[in-house]
């Protein structure tokens, strides 16, 4: 009897301390993007980022602007064009049409690898920022209101490899099919 108190005891023991950790788990949230917006690098990177839009924007409008007067010109003159004339200036037309596209799709990477540039370093300092405030507020767990992504975690164990065992699963992923 003695032994199954002791017994009893000692799991409610166990059962409590587990608890208690549980009960100490501390769990936060902020709005990543209330963040970004209070920062004032981020002024800065959008300025960069807008005068360097309008450095391309200038660009395809000069373009434009060119194709617009080839146009015009090849519709005044078409009646008076020889055959052969008629079709250089359709071909230039034609190229410079190409030409604007191209460089619209460039200017638009040209902005993204921009964006990247001048907003990654922001982004990587509010990172450092969340993860001392979470540190050293003890929070275990940290999420993004704004998106629900999990912002800091606690280091741990990756279970990936337990878990594909217990559900018999061996190798690497299957190849996707088409």
């Amino acid at each position: 009897m003695m032994r199954y108190l002791t017994l009893l005891a000692l799991c409610l023991t166990i059962g409590f301390g587990q608890l208690s950790a549980q009960s100490k788990m501390k769990f936060g949230h902020i709005n990543s993007q209330v963040l970004l917006e209070a920062m004032p690098e981020k002024v800065q990177a959008d300025k960069a980022l807008e005068a360097f839009a309008m450095q391309l924007e200038k660009q395809l409008q000069t373009m434009s602007t060119e194709w617009d007067s080839k146009v015009q010109d090849y519709r005044a003159n078409e009646a008076v064009m020889s055959d052969i004339i008629a079709q250089t200036k359709a071909e230039e037309i034609q190229q410079l049409e190409q030409r604007i596209q191209s460089f619209q799709q460039n200017a638009q990477q040209s902005i993204g690898k921009k964006e990247a540039e001048v907003y990654q370093p922001i982004l990587d300092k509010a990172q450092e920022a969340i993860k001392a405030v979470s540190k050293e507020g003890g929070y275990n767990y940290v999420f993004d209101s704004s998106s629900g992504a999990l912002l800091y975690q606690p280091e741990g164990e990756d279970i990936l490899d337990l878990v594909k065992k217990k559900l018999g699963i061996t190798g690497p992923p299957p190849a996707p099919t088409e």
